[in-house]
């Protein structure tokens, strides 16, 4: 069991109330590159659309540059730019490298249902600030479906994608980010317990020499409503179908105002995580309204 500490001084980063885009922001992903962090979040604006802005920081902490700008927007197609009363847009990012391109998984929503849809850069454009974003395709159109990341390796040549079919999460094949294998069941709710109505996994899989490591959400529902909270599983180094451990108790919850009071209360939701010497770093959602850090020591898994 993984022990998370909460940064004192979150959140790290809130809307900005001169940007229109971003009434919320939360669900960020994370990668490191060049001695810094990049984070990826959603900003819900107020016209009810999500869209992705950047900002970075070198200690893991404190943000040092945030643009202005939104870095990826609604194509049209199916991640709607606008639904009368109802959210539409890009959701909840996961991003990894593999090679020399960054790959992006999403949730493309067009106001009713969404689906795991993929874009990748090219690493130095992205150091670059140049948002050359290449959108690849929507998986599994015939299914409403949602919480997608890719492993940040290939593995026996081939990309493995983890994802959520309610209340599921599967996992998926690709030799060409086109043709997918059938997704197979890989963990499923537990009844009675924390995780009970639905799961869905949070950051990239994490490589260690005990397997890789995957840090889920667990949906509960209690008479006053929903909590979300994270768990810890272990899957086979060489075969990520194969479950090694589960936590029976989630490693982290909401506590604090900032991740019980929100646009949806009780709610820590990871989508971002990176490493830093023996430290790993959680970025998170909190409450759906702002952009969170949590730390632990990993170094049980790395040695």
């Amino acid at each position: 069991m993984l022990k998370l500490k909460r940064f004192e001084g979150n959140p790290i980063l809130k809307p900005i109330r001169t940007h229109p885009w971003e009434k919320f922001v939360y669900n960020p992903a994370a990668i490191l590159l060049e001695d810094k962090i990049h984070i990826i979040y959603r900003a819900m604006g107020k016209d009810k659309v999500s869209r992705f802005g950047y900002a970075s920081t070198k200690d893991g902490f404190h943000i040092d540059e945030r643009l202005d700008k939104p870095i990826f927007v609604p194509n049209g197609k199916f991640e709607e730019p606008a639904v009368k009363f109802r959210n539409s847009g890009v959701e909840d990012p996961r991003i990894v490298r593999i090679g020399k391109r960054i790959y992006m998984t999403y949730a493309a929503m067009n106001g009713r249902v969404s689906h795991i849809s993929v874009a990748s850069i090219d690493v130095q454009d992205f150091l670059n600030k140049k948002w050359k974003w290449k959108r690849h395709n929507i998986l599994f159109p015939s299914n409403d479906n949602r919480n997608g990341t890719f492993f940040p390796q290939k593995i026996n040549n081939k990309f493995v994608l983890y994802l959520r079919f309610d209340p599921n999460i599967l996992l998926s094949y690709s030799k060409d980010l086109k043709n997918w294998t059938v997704p197979k069941i890989v963990m499923r709710p537990r009844k009675g317990r924390w995780d009970s109505l639905k799961i869905g996994i949070g950051t990239p899989p994490i490589l260690t020499e005990k397997g890789w490591l995957l840090i889920y959400h667990g949906v509960e529902q209690k008479k006053n409503g929903r909590i979300y909270r994270v768990g810890l599983a272990l899957a086979d180094l060489k075969n990520p179908e194969k479950i090694l451990y589960r936590s029976k108790e989630p490693v982290f919850e909401p506590v604090k105002d900032y991740e019980k009071i929100g646009q949806v209360n009780n709610v820590v939701f990871p989508c971002g995580s990176i490493i830093l010497g023996k430290k790993l770093f959680i970025y998170y959602g909190g409450a759906d309204s702002v952009v969170c850090v949590a730390t632990a020591n990993i170094s049980k898994f790395l040695s």
